[in-house]
């Protein structure tokens, strides 16, 4: 992500690999830096925000509404959980997971997949974070309890 200040006005820039979202405070100034940009570089201007990296962008008048909608339910389709039903609280804080309890998964590697996946979900859901933290700490060796 790179910041540009002059005076009241901001310009941001972030970019991903091949993919760049540039706004400001100044649609004037904005529309200078992707023309250098475009002058610079072969550009596809998609306009208005709508979709970034998983994340649903949602206008509401001068503000934004982030959610991970599509890709939280592509994941519980991939997950095999798609048909589960939703609950308010992923995990009690006073249960307790072992590395020791449980058999080892012959292959954890699903496992670190859909638990890297939940990290990321909680950009937008910040609810899901302890249990995500919890299934975190045994990503080295998970058994079928995690």
């Amino acid at each position: 992500m790179f910041l540009f200040r002059k005076g009241t006005d901001m310009i941001i820039i972030l970019i991903y690999v091949d993919d760049i979202i540039v706004t400001g405070s100044n649609t004037v100034l904005v529309h200078q830096v992707v023309s250098s940009l475009h002058s610079q570089f072969a550009l596809k201007d998609l306009g208005i925000l709508n979709y970034f990296l998983g994340v649903e962008v949602c206008w509401q008048g001068s503000s934004l509404h982030l959610s991970q909608t599509k890709y939280i339910q592509d994941l519980l389709t991939r997950a095999g959980l798609a048909d589960c039903k939703p609950i308010a609280t992923p995990m009690t804080t006073s249960h307790t997971l072992s590395a020791s309890e449980g058999s080892l998964l012959p292959d954890p590697s699903q496992y670190r997949s859909i638990v890297g996946a939940l990290q990321y979900c909680t950009i937008t859901r910040p609810d899901i974070s302890f249990s995500v933290n919890k299934l975190c700490q045994f990503m080295q060796s998970p058994t079928d309890l995690h």
